[in-house]
């Protein structure tokens, strides 16, 4: 069935071995990348059609329906780095995470001042109302 053999590809995405790449060695240094990796799915079923009324648009009754999908996404994080019986985590700097994060949190701010300027306004026409 075309479902199992979706879900049976997003669990083999979603194994150990996206998480910790395969080992990198050169020089006397192994190199071992290490990643987030998140991913969903889904799936359905349908209907045979069949009914006990007669249908007046001639619909085949044979009608049914199946689907799955899967979605997932690989974000690195580092490296582990193996040197002289040394260990060594080595993080991967992503600078679209950085400004997204930048932009997230100078959006947050502007909705707090404006919020508190919302308020203060409210507050003076209440004062200003009452005298």
């Amino acid at each position: 069935m075309e479902i199992e053999r979706v879900l049976s590809g997003a669990a083999e995405s979603l194994s150990v071995r996206r998480c910790f790449g395969q080992p990198i060695e050169q020089a006397g240094t192994v190199v071992i990348p290490v990643a987030v990796v998140a991913g969903g799915g889904g799936g359905g079923e349908g209907e045979d059609g069949t009914s006990s009324e007669p249908r007046a648009d001639k619909q085949s009754a044979e009608r049914s329906g199946r689907g799955a999908g899967f979605g997932g996404v690989t974000w690195p994080l580092g490296v582990y780095v193996l040197r002289d019986g040394h260990v060594r985590w080595v993080p991967a700097v992503d600078a679209t995470r950085i400004v997204l994060g930048a932009l997230a949190l100078v959006r947050a701010m502007a909705k707090v001042a404006a919020m508190r300027r919302l308020h203060v306004a409210r507050r003076a026409a209440r004062m200003a109302k009452a005298s």
